[in-house]
């Protein structure tokens, strides 16, 4: 993320945080190959975040971001999540996933949690369904 975003609004996860006991962290594997992950962190009574999703290159435009998407989208319904928030970037990079995003019914809205407004973030929610 540092090679597209300026290092203050970047807000990747390393490791480390990935392993807090509010995150869910799932991965894609084919042929003993990871294609893609996503992980997913609690923010309170219904409230859940998308923190990560990355897909490596070779598996990119062919689904698995839509795959992981609807994937996590459903195991957070199943949790009783009533809504999804995320965080990604303005640039012209970010794009596909913004678009991605609004294919699945995910608007716009403004900071949530402890992000702050910042002109290199777009925030987005979706409303889940039980």
């Amino acid at each position: 993320m540092f090679a597209n975003s300026p290092a203050k609004s970047v807000h990747a996860l390393d490791t480390q945080a990935l392993k807090q006991p509010n995150i869910t962290f799932y991965s894609f594997k084919y042929s003993g190959k990871t294609l893609g992950c996503i992980a997913i962190k609690t923010h309170g009574e219904g409230i859940a975040e998308i923190t990560s999703m990355r897909t490596i290159s070779e598996a990119r435009g062919q689904g698995m971001a839509t795959c992981l998407l609807n994937y996590v989208m459903k195991k957070a319904t199943r949790k009783g999540y009533t809504s999804l928030n995320l965080e990604t970037g303005t640039m012209a990079f970010f794009k596909p996933t913004r678009d991605l995003y609004l294919r699945h019914g995910f608007t716009e809205c403004g900071p949530f949690a402890s992000y702050r407004s910042d002109p290199n973030s777009t925030f987005m929610t979706c409303k889940l369904s039980r």
